[in-house]
This record gives structure tokens, C-alpha cells and sequence, in this order.
């Protein structure tokens, strides 16, 4: 992160000091030390958190991808059953009786 905007206004703070006068103070110092721990901090936060979403959206993906598999074996199956079949072909012939 050596190259970033955030250094490199820190790095300026840091040689202003208080009163923006050249030669921060130590208890400036400090205090950018904070502030640079924080931001440092917050943008880990910020980047890892969008990679753990990515996860998490493609395991939703799959889990949502194996149910409408599921689903569709289930419904294959009863599709295919005698008992439907018979329904299927008497509709069938029902409405075509009524057409022609």
C-alpha cells in the first residue's frame, strides 16, 4: 500500500504537524500512527468482506442449482409414472375430441 492515496496523505500530514508547521510533534506522530492503523484496518475490512460475498453468493448458486436438480428428478419422475401418463393421454384425447 506504499504508493496509495491514503500514505501519501498521511505521509503529508505527517511532515506538516500541528498548526501546519514543518516537524510534527510526537504526540502527532502518534496520532497518524493511529489514523494510518484505522484506515489500514477499515480497507482489509472492506476488501476481504467483498471476497467472502463472492463465496457466499456462489455457494448460494449451488445450493440453489442442486435443489432445482432435485426438483426436476422429482418431477421427471412423477411425470413419467403410469398413473400420470394415463391422466396426460386422457386429457389429451378429451380435447381433441372436443376441437374435431
Amino acid at each position: 500500500m506504499a504508493g496509495s492515496g491514503v500514505d501519501g496523505i498521511l505521509r503529508g500530514l505527517w511532515r506538516l504537524g500541528p498548526g501546519g508547521r514543518a516537524g510534527g510533534g510526537l504526540g502527532t506522530r502518534r496520532a497518524l500512527r493511529r489514523l494510518r492503523s484505522r484506515c489500514r484496518d477499515r480497507w482489509a475490512l472492506l476488501t476481504t468482506g467483498t471476497a467472502r460475498e463472492r463465496g457466499m453468493s456462489t455457494a448460494e448458486y449451488a445450493v440453489g442449482t442442486i435443489a432445482a436438480c432435485a426438483f426436476a428428478a422429482l418431477l421427471f419422475k412423477v411425470v413419467t409414472s403410469p398413473e400420470v401418463q394415463e391422466m396426460i393421454t386422457s386429457l389429451i384425447n378429451r380435447a381433441l375430441k372436443v376441437a374435431g
